[in-house]
């Protein structure tokens, strides 16, 4: 493979200055705060699921949700196309002011937006459309910043620079779990559900201001402000970028053997966990919320660690091991987590198991594509109130034409009997399965320790990716070259990991089962990275 931007040339190892330092601290803080808009749609999600998707039952509900948050990762590649190809014709600094003011906007209207009671189905339709462009905003958001302060940093502090970019995801979770947490308890459980839980999502106004005064006193890239002074600029980078082997395959190998693995470790160790504690092992919101803003807050240190241990030894083994780890331990540490956070889960799944009996001609795919199909068959009601409860269970086959049973320790259930959907909870109950943790019995420490080994995992295939990506591509294309494989890696593997793994989960009966997404596509990445991706520590990027 041959890398556009090689060793050698007009190399900047000197010291950043002043004004460099604004640059990282301008475009990280704008970043954090675009990052901030974004997640906390993901991180209040169970209240967009009551108030704009109140048509549906609340399990079917909170998926389409999660499918809405999705959404807004689905189009980010598209901004990847749209504001790199602008990035690289007109400059960085102007197109990432663009990305900035969507965001803002999006995220400022879903507060005001009234919900499915109000409005009807057209409440949904338009949040998702609000959700479509954030999505399209930081689709051409991080490949700009990345460019930017990579092309101002010296070439032997690459990785640890952009690094500080890498912080912001995080940082924008962490900001906005922390806000969210403060207005929560501060409003009480009563007033936030009512209304508070826009709050959040209005203050993104604030900080959509305070953004454009600060990026609006940079200057263009030293890197493309010289190609613009020498007429070097590309006049088609997608075509330059996609339609020309050289560098498409360069793309195609980032995206399946880099961001695709680095996404999935993001989204995993960051959202799902959020969503594993607080959907499916019944972890109290408030509770769940504080172990990962804690593990945040110990694990953030670790990308400016890795950025700059990347430096020194390279952006591809770091970024590997990230996959092998998680791929190793992902599921030994999310049963971990639910033996920390609710032991009586646990001790229910050993002790009393739960075995659907049927005929699997009866039985359907749990998750359903519009939320209002009937589940009518013996198979289908029995599996559908087990779903609803966040019950783990597995399947046993019975001759064709039985009717469904469900087995729960030594007790079993006709699914066709009347009293079924008062009788099911009843043994669930009786059998040990908690309605939701017991906060007395929450070992948040353990918890909290689990939790910040994922983020650790997060810092290590995310770090060093800004630099890798910008190394792999040559300065004229760079803009649209990096932000495709990066948004179509975070954007649809990553993006669709939560609703993705809860939909096995609820097909599957295991509560476990959806980590094998994220677990093959890290294994995946490993293998296509390691075979067909190089090394670019050393590379020079003011190459054209």
């Amino acid at each position: 493979m041959t890398i556009a931007a090689t060793a050698g040339g007009n190399v900047r190892t000197r010291g950043m200055t002043g004004e460099e330092r604004k640059v990282i601290f301008a475009s990280s803080l704008g970043t954090v705060f675009e990052w901030y808009d974004f997640y906390i749609y993901g991180t209040l999600g169970a209240f967009l699921a009551k108030y704009f998707f109140s048509n549906v039952p609340p399990n079917v509900g909170f998926i389409f949700a999660l499918l809405a948050f999705a959404a807004g990762f689905a189009v980010r590649p598209f901004g990847a196309l749209i504001f790199g190809r602008l990035g690289d014709m007109i400059g960085r600094k102007y197109t990432f002011l663009v990305t900035m003011t969507l965001m803002g906007i999006g995220t400022f209207f879903i507060g005001l937006l009234p919900g499915y009671d109000s409005w009807g189905i057209a409440a949904p339709v338009v949040l998702i459309g609000l959700r479509l462009v954030q999505g399209l905003a930081l689709g051409g958001e991080y490949g700009g910043a990345a460019t930017y302060v990579a092309e101002h940093a010296p070439q032997n502090k690459r990785g640890y620079y952009t690094s500080w970019i890498q912080t912001t995801a995080t940082l924008g979770l962490f900001m906005a779990l922390l806000l969210i947490l403060g207005i929560r308890t501060w409003m009480g459980e009563a007033a936030f559900g009512d209304w508070g839980w826009r709050v959040p999502f209005l203050l993104s106004g604030i900080l959509l201001i305070v953004s454009i005064w600060i990026r609006l006193s940079l200057n263009e890239s030293p890197v493309f402000q010289r190609m613009k002074e020498e007429g070097k600029t590309s006049k088609r980078p997608l075509t330059e970028s996609f339609a020309e082997w050289s560098n498409a395959k360069v793309a195609i190998f980032a995206l399946l053997g880099a961001t695709a693995g680095e996404a999935v470790v993001w989204y995993g160790g960051q959202f799902y966990a959020l969503f594993f504690l607080t959907q499916t092992i019944k972890v109290p919101a408030v509770t769940a919320q504080i172990m990962i803003v804690v593990a945040l807050a110990l694990g953030t240190p670790g990308f400016i660690l890795f950025g700059w241990l990347s430096d020194k030894i390279g952006r591809k083994p770091i970024i590997l091991a990230g996959f092998l780890l998680a791929a190793l331990t992902y599921f030994p540490i999310f049963k971990g987590i639910t033996h920390f956070a609710n032991p009586k889960l646990e001790t229910a799944l050993a002790s009393s198991p739960v075995t659907v009996i049927a005929d699997p001609n009866e039985c359907s795919f749990q998750f359903k594509a519009t939320g209002t199909e009937k589940f009518t068959t013996s198979c289908d009601v029995a599996k559908s109130a087990l779903v609803n409860l966040s019950v783990n269970y597995t399947n046993e086959a019975a001759p064709a034409g039985t009717k469904a049973k469900v087995k729960i320790g030594d007790q079993t259930l006709a699914a066709d009997s009347p009293d079924f959907a008062k009788a099911l909870p009843a043994a669930i109950t009786k059998h040990g399965y908690p309605a939701s943790a017991d906060p007395n019995e929450i070992n948040t420490v353990m918890t909290t320790v689990l939790l910040w080994i994922l983020v650790i995992y997060v810092t290590l295939v995310y770090a060093p990716i800004a630099a890798w990506l910008v190394e792999l591509f040559p300065s004229r294309i760079r803009y649209s070259s990096m932000s495709l494989p990066y948004h179509i890696g975070n954007g649809w593997f990553g993006g669709f990991l939560p609703a993705t793994a809860f939909a096995i989960a609820a097909a599957t009966g295991d509560i476990y089962s959806g980590l094998w997404y994220p677990v093959g596509v890290a294994l995946m990445s490993l293998v296509i990275g390691f075979l067909f991706l190089p090394e670019t520590k050393d590379v020079d990027i003011t190459k054209t």
